[in-house]
């Protein structure tokens, strides 16, 4: 068993590394101050463009893309470290293009779809977003109503999205909806390519929520979408769904990493030069045990996260491993990020330092892509076989 990275993709990690600490922690003073001024956790567009360009020509778009439309088709255990590393910083910037739908798109795609979408997706020309939950249907996506119809060569959509990351930007949204009301998720869910403006598609609301974030609710509403805009194969939408869930989820664990280890960095610098009633920080035991703790589990969830995305690598079955780490990695971080603040006392408070900001990411995250407990409840619903 290796527990290493080949050559190659530990390079790119270590690029990634420094790309993050060089070109996006030195943006995060600025970016603090425009949240507290009211004006949202943003890049302003001259910021964005040198972000861009800078990791465009350090060859760091389109890493796990497919070779054939432009990309380098990193493994995911090569993106563990990639994501790892993007954790690091609260700048709201993603490497081109959205890993998960764009392992969706390339598992589904027929040559049309791949040349009108995918290759420019890959190429950063256009922004996506995904519709899976709907109002009452969240965590249970097999609960879904929204329906798709055919009408001639057409389909037409009814229903409600809800949840949906940069709904209000995307060029074209994966919209997931019933074709078969009685097969439901074992054959009736298919998946549907949806441009922003497709007759009948709306963007109801924006949904503001914590960490200075910004969820959209939209509205089908007979909405008219072409035939050859099904992706992949007419009521078998529900496993490449599965695909892009195991995918986002394994990133969200090495994010959740990347705040973990930062915030014990930030506690074994500070620790030494803090000093209260006459002795250092770095020689009470209580942060001694909350940077030792951080390290352990820092490392467990590490290891796992890796072993996840091998089998993933694999084709292997990860059900039960996706949950694992997307319920270890986010409650470990999110209590690392609490010790830290407690760390830090009253600076640790303060809406000027980046672990305010991590900590209402991992809050945010501890409940999108599946909460905790309905994570816990399939690893132990698998495991007592009591799956209906």
């Amino acid at each position: 068993m290796k527990f290493e990275l080949d050559e190659d993709h530990r390079m790119i990690a270590d690029l990634a590394r420094r790309f993050v600490d060089d070109e996006l922690v030195p943006l995060e003073g600025r970016v603090l101050e425009r949240e507290i001024a009211g004006e949202g956790l943003k890049l302003t567009a001259q910021e964005r463009a040198r972000v861009d360009q800078v990791s465009r020509d350090l060859g760091l778009w389109g890493l796990d893309a497919p070779e054939d439309v432009g990309g380098t088709d990193l493994p995911a255990v090569a993106m563990v470290a990639v994501n790892e590393a993007l954790g690091r910083t609260i700048v709201p910037w993603v490497l081109p293009p959205d890993s998960p739908n764009l392992k969706m798109l390339a598992a589904t795609v027929t040559e049309r779809q791949r040349e009108a979408y995918l290759a420019p997706y890959v190429r950063g020309e256009t922004i996506s977003a995904i519709g899976i939950s709907e109002p009452g249907a969240g965590a249970d996506p097999a609960g879904m109503r929204t329906t798709a119809v055919r009408e001639g060569d057409d389909w037409v959509l009814n229903g409600r999205k809800i949840w949906i990351t940069k709904a209000n930007v995307a060029d074209f949204t994966i919209v997931m909806a019933v074709t078969d009301k009685e097969k439901g998720a074992r054959g009736g869910i298919s998946a549907f390519l949806v441009d922003r403006d497709a007759p009948g598609f709306h963007v109801v609301r924006p949904i503001p929520v914590i960490g200075a974030e910004t969820l959209y609710e939209i509205a089908l509403d007979d909405c008219r979408v072409e035939g050859w805009k099904l992706l992949g194969t007419e009521g078998q939408g529900f496993a490449p769904m599965q695909l892009r869930l195991a995918t986002r989820r394994a990133e969200m664990a090495a994010n959740a990493i990347g705040m973990a280890q930062r915030a014990m960095e930030m506690m074994i610098d500070y620790a030494p030069q803090r000093v209260t009633f006459g002795k250092p920080l770095s020689e009470r035991q209580t942060v001694q045990n909350w940077i030792s703790d951080a390290a352990i589990r820092i490392h467990a969830a590490r290891l796992m996260t890796y072993d996840c995305a091998w089998k993933l690598d694999q084709g292997r079955d990860v059900r039960n491993e996706v949950s694992m780490i997307k319920s270890y990695a986010l409650e470990m971080a999110w209590e690392v990020l609490d010790h830290a603040m407690q760390c830090f006392g009253a600076m640790g408070m303060t809406r000027e330092m980046p672990l305010q900001q991590m900590a209402a990411r991992i809050r945010l995250m501890r409940i999108y892509d599946g909460p905790t407990e309905i994570h816990n409840w399939v690893v132990a619903r698998n495991l007592l076989g009591t799956r209906a």
